[in-house]
């Protein structure tokens, strides 16, 4: 099944470490089907980890054609690769290009292309990447079946 990526941001107030409160808009990915669910699951994930109110600011659908988690427990940030699969049209031999978007989860940059690299080693095809910059996310939550 194809995964629908949503960018949820909500605004908070967050205890900093000198014991202040201060307002924070932070970004998460929630995997679902429609904004309404990613909406519904979003606050579901969030209720536990925010003590006091809060507000999702925003939603919208986030372009990411693949996800690829660390297990490293010090990957702690996400990436956004931009990567560009390379096909030749058969009849002019002319070389064409797919962009995509994926996110990889990681250390720091360095470790970031590492995970990348490894991650697409059983690509059939020829690629190359474009563009890797750090996003804000926080975390993502993936799609959970619920059994009834």
């Amino acid at each position: 099944m194809n995964s629908t990526w949503f960018e949820c941001k909500v605004r908070f107030d967050k205890t900093m470490e000198t014991g202040l409160l201060k307002k924070v808009t932070e970004t998460y990915m929630v995997d679902a089907l429609s904004f309404t669910e990613a909406e519904r699951r979003f606050i579901e994930e969030m209720t536990p980890y925010i003590s006091g109110e809060f507000t999702v600011t925003d939603i919208k659908r986030a372009r990411i054609a693949e996800l690829f988690e660390s297990a490293d427990a010090a990957a702690d940030r996400w990436f956004k690769a931009k990567v560009a699969y390379i096909t030749l049209d058969e009849k002019t031999g002319a070389e064409k290009r797919s962009i995509q978007m994926v996110l990889v989860q990681a250390a720091e940059f360095r470790d970031a292309l590492k995970n990348l690299d490894e991650a697409m080693k059983g690509t059939l095809g020829d690629w190359v990447i474009i563009n890797i910059s750090e996003t804000p996310i926080m975390d993502v939550f993936r799609y959970k079946k619920v059994d009834e």
